[in-house]
């Protein structure tokens, strides 16, 4: 019952306060939106089949077709981006992850009671909130989307706790443009809506990589939380919800990430991932 308060609390939030727009004015913010009270692991089935797009699963899929197409062509550090890093992007099937949490006061609470009640109630954003509850592992299931044409569309990325079965993220990747500056767009769909996510990506002296969502006003870089009114109508609300995630290679050749939130300013969350090549075969 919380569960289902809490949640129409947030979609009547958005409804009555947030900006009212035709979704054909704003393109880059149209996506998967969860159409019942329950996302789970088969939404990207249903999607697919609305949208008339292939699934197709292979070890050989990323993220994103071609991460070059998300860094801004004036990035003074593109020619020096780690091949790990883009290899990782754009054949992520190739790789296990494991991972870390750390939660952090005073948000951590809110934060807390919404994963066990909403998250929990509809499948979806279940964020780990104890380190045992990844202590088995993570899912990592690369799920390409294609059109007619056999172009990837965008990619669902599918992670669930091995342990408690729970999806910790249904999230669909793809790279778009906004006034000629290149984001990538990750959209976690919600029912009647979504969360959508906008990072600037930029490379760093040392060919690392930073996926940065700290914008100050809608149009850009930041966290979106959207209502769907009708098919051709929505409302959204720019959330204050900063993230930096931050893709590396340590001093012994390890790939991995550090992904900081926070909110209003406050650091709520850091995860940490150890990526890890699949094991071949012999």
């Amino acid at each position: 019952m919380i569960n289902k308060i809490l949640s129409l609390s947030i979609n009547c939030w958005v409804k009555w306060t947030g900006y009212k727009k035709n979704i054909d004015e704003i393109p880059w913010l149209k996506g998967p939106y969860g159409k019942s009270a329950f996302i789970g692991d088969g939404f990207y089935k249903e999607f697919a089949k609305e949208s008339n797009l292939k699934i197709s699963i292979d070890k050989s899929h990323g993220l994103l077709s071609d991460f070059l197409l998300a860094i801004d062509k004036n990035d003074v550090n593109k020619n020096r981006l780690q091949e790990s890093v883009k290899h990782f992007y754009e054949h992520t099937a190739q790789y296990t992850l494991d991972v870390w949490s750390e939660w952090y006061h005073p948000v951590k609470y809110f934060a807390h009671l919404l994963i066990n009640t909403v998250s929990s109630g509809i499948d979806q954003l279940n964020i780990p909130l104890k380190s045992l509850e990844t202590s088995r592992g993570m899912s990592n299931e690369v799920i390409a989307l294609k059109d007619e044409n056999d172009k990837q569309v965008m990619t669902c990325w599918l992670r669930k706790a091995i342990l408690t079965k729970k999806v910790t993220y249904a999230g669909f990747y793809s790279a778009v443009n906004i006034d000629e500056k290149p984001y990538v767009r990750v959209i976690f769909p919600l029912p009647k809506g979504s969360a959508t996510v906008l990072l600037r990506v930029e490379v760093q002296d040392d060919g690392s990589v930073k996926l940065i969502s700290d914008g100050k006003k809608p149009g850009g870089a930041g966290y979106y939380r959207i209502k769907v009114m009708n098919d051709s109508t929505i409302r959204y609300k720019f959330i204050p919800l900063k993230e930096l995630i931050h893709v590396f290679t340590d001093k012994e050749g390890v790939l991995r990430t550090d992904h900081t939130f926070w909110y209003w300013g406050m650091k709520f969350l850091q995860l940490h991932y150890k990526i890890n090549p699949l094991k071949k075969s012999s």
